[in-house]
């Protein structure tokens, strides 16, 4: 074997060493974005979710004189409910964290509000065991989303379809039926999707990860908590109408 072969050999050797530091390197810096992202996704989550408590306690009062007043404040409100939402994934695409957090936090007051005056309707025990018992659920899908190898983007396609479902059913009930029968169907249908819904959103802010960067961490957990208090929030409500005592 000629002298220049030992040489580009050893010159192969070190290459493929460097290849495999550089790749081991970005895998370790992928699973410490991965991990920043998870936890601030929770952690935006529960301050939203913390957000919403003390409006329910603080607010319903000034929120209902508001909605006794006026004929259509109740859709001015889901309208304002629904334009923020829409202007929150606006901003969270333009990468605008600042913006993105303040219309996450103002959603989260509005939700507290509604959820006050809704509350007066229910003992308040009942609303804590409810609570209690939504957190007990999610927490176990939200694990079950971080440790399946599964890949469910078939589930949430469905969730998703079941959604657009129970709005069309729930409409037809307060038009139409006015079953508290048909009601408690839709409403253990939509326990079932929000928790099925639930596993699917904690792996797609995994999956996210793989577009993360130094500047866009914030925006992906922004993102990620959204979509994880919705789901708490919808589980909360269904199981409220399911297992909440009226007073």
């Amino acid at each position: 074997m000629e002298p220049n072969q030992y040489y580009n050999n050893d010159q192969y050797t070190q290459t493929g060493d460097l290849m495999g530091n550089i790749g081991a390197a970005t895998g370790q810096v992928r699973e410490l974005l991965q991990q920043e992202v998870i936890a601030k996704s929770f952690l935006y989550m529960v301050a939203a979710l913390a957000v919403t408590a003390i409006a329910a306690f603080t607010a319903p009062d000034l929120l209902a004189g508001w909605l006794a007043r006026g004929r259509y404040n109740m859709l001015i409100l889901f309208g304002a409910e629904l334009a923020i939402v829409i202007a929150s994934n606006v901003a969270m695409s333009k990468n605008n964290v600042a913006l993105s957090a303040i219309l996450f936090t103002l959603y989260s007051y509005l939700t507290g509000a509604t959820l006050g005056i809704i509350f007066w309707a229910y003992d308040l025990i009942s609303v804590g065991a409810v609570f209690l018992m939504t957190a007990a659920m999610f927490g176990v899908m939200a694990v079950y989303g971080l440790v399946t190898k599964k890949d469910l983007s078939s589930i949430g396609s469905i969730c998703m379809m079941g959604i657009i479902g129970i709005i069309i059913a729930s409409l037809v009930n307060v038009l139409l039926l006015h079953s508290t029968v048909f009601d408690l169907i839709v409403s253990i249908a939509g326990v079932a999707i929000f928790v099925g819904l639930t596993a699917y959103d904690v792996q797609k802010i995994k999956q996210r990860v793989y577009y993360a960067t130094d500047d866009n961490v914030a925006v992906l957990a922004l993102s990620g908590a959204f979509g994880l208090y919705l789901d708490f929030i919808n589980i909360f409500l269904r199981l409220l109408r399911i297992f909440g005592k009226r007073r």
